[in-house]
Parts: C-alpha cells; structure tokens; sequence
C-alpha cells in the first residue's frame, strides 16, 4: 500500500508541475476513491501536504520576481480569518457522522467541477482580460479580500481551491499583471492558508502523518520532473484530459 501512496504522490506532483494546478483537486479525491481514506483525514493531510509541497514554489518564483505581495496580504486578509471560523465550526461537529461525510464529498465534488471550468478557461480568460478591466480600480481591493474569505472556507472543508480557482479569479482582478506574477502570488497566498487550515485539522486529529511523508516522498521527485518536461509536452491537451476527469470525480463524489 505504500507503495501505492508514493505513486499517487509522484503522479499528483509530477501534474501540479506541468500545469500548475493546485494538488487538493488531484490528491483529495484519490485519497477518498482509491485508497478509501475518511474524508476529513483525507482533507486534513493534504492540506499539510500541499503547504510543504507549495513553499517551495515560494522561493523559486519569489528569486524571479513573480510575487506580488499586495495582492497576498489582500487574499491573506479575508482568507485566514473565514479558515478559523470554519475550522472553529468543524470543531463542533461529529465529523464521523455520515452527514458530515456526505457534506464534504457534496462540496469537494461541486469545487473539483467549479475547478475542471476553470482549468479549460483559463487562457481564453487570460486573452479577455487583456482587453480590458473587469472589476473597477476602485472596488479591486474589497473584491480580493472577498475572493481570499471564500478560497479560506472552501479550502478548509475540501481541500480545493487555491490553485485554480484562485489564479483564474485573480486573472479577472488583475488583467495588467503577468499570468507568471498571477501563479506566484496565488502559491504565495497558499502556503499560510493551507498551513493555517493544516494545523488546524491537526487539532481535530485528521491527519495521518505517515501517510503525509509517503506522499511527499513521491510528490517532490514528481514536481522536480514536471516542471522540466512542461516545455517538451503539449500542456492544452493535458489540462482538456485533467479537466475531464475533474468532471468525472466530480459527479462521482456528488451523486455517490
């Protein structure tokens, strides 16, 4: 079975690295499916996995100028206090409870669809929005501390989120900025924000911390080869492929 969890961990990252796609969309749902981990823990370990996983993208796009610690402080803002209260309310819940079950799975499958959207539309986003301003100057500051609350609360019960949908949301934010400037500063706001909520679940007692270094132990060697064949792979086609099967896990965990 390690094994098995050293492969899921290399293939996750070895996708995180050659599209970016945030690793609770891949990771949460083989956890749950594949490997029949309780939902709570599945989410709480990678939640843990993903902060490790993401720092060290901190220190490579912050070395090539591609934060923008701004736009972080705002997604921070909103995002670590909506993380508290969630996890304050999963604290006063019988998380074993097959309602509760039932719950994550119906949110995990809504987000893994909301995120398989926004996977096929991002550069046809990225084309629109250099066109022009989405969100008046003005309003462009309440509005990511806005985005920040709900990427925390989503996050925190799932898992999901912080990547995609938080880069094609900031790509409508901030259509002047560069996709490069975009990714950076969403991995930045991810780091705390899954830690926040990884320590979180901690103290609920849903992480398996064996199974957190298993994975690590696949994932890091997986990011490493990614990232250097994203330029020699054809990126469309996986995203199309990582979509479709965002959808289908997606349907699967909501009408299971």
């Amino acid at each position: 079975m390690e094994f098995g969890y050293i492969l899921a961990g290399f293939a996750v990252g070895f996708l995180v690295g050659l599209t970016g796609v945030g690793g609770g969309s891949l990771m949460t749902p083989i956890l749950l499916l594949l490997y029949n981990i309780k939902p709570a823990v599945a989410v709480g370990t990678d939640l843990l996995y993903a902060s490790i996983t993401k720092s060290v993208g901190i220190f490579a796009h912050g070395k090539l100028g591609n934060i923008d610690w701004r736009i972080v402080k705002r997604l921070a803002t909103g995002s670590v206090p909506t993380s508290l209260i969630t996890l304050w309310a999963l604290h006063h819940i019988d998380l074993q409870s097959s309602h509760v079950i039932s719950t994550i799975k119906l949110w995990l499958g809504i987000a893994l669809i909301v995120t398989s959207a926004a996977v096929l539309m991002r550069n046809k986003l990225v084309a629109l929005a250099s066109k022009g301003e989405w969100v008046p100057a003005s309003y462009v500051p309440a509005a990511t501390i806005t985005l920040g609350a709900v990427l925390g609360a989503l996050v925190t019960l799932t898992s999901v989120g912080a990547g995609a949908l938080g880069v094609t949301a900031l790509i409508m934010l901030y259509p002047k900025d560069k996709i490069t400037t975009i990714v950076g500063s969403d991995i930045a706001h991810a780091v705390p924000l899954t830690l926040v909520a990884g320590l979180g679940h901690a103290s609920l007692g849903t992480i398996d911390y064996s199974l957190l270094g298993t994975l690590l132990l696949g994932s890091i060697p997986g990011i490493y080869l990614g990232s250097h064949m994203s330029s020699r792979i054809a990126e469309h086609w996986v995203r199309i492929i990582l979509a479709m099967i965002l959808i289908y896990v997606g349907f699967k965990l909501i009408f299971h």
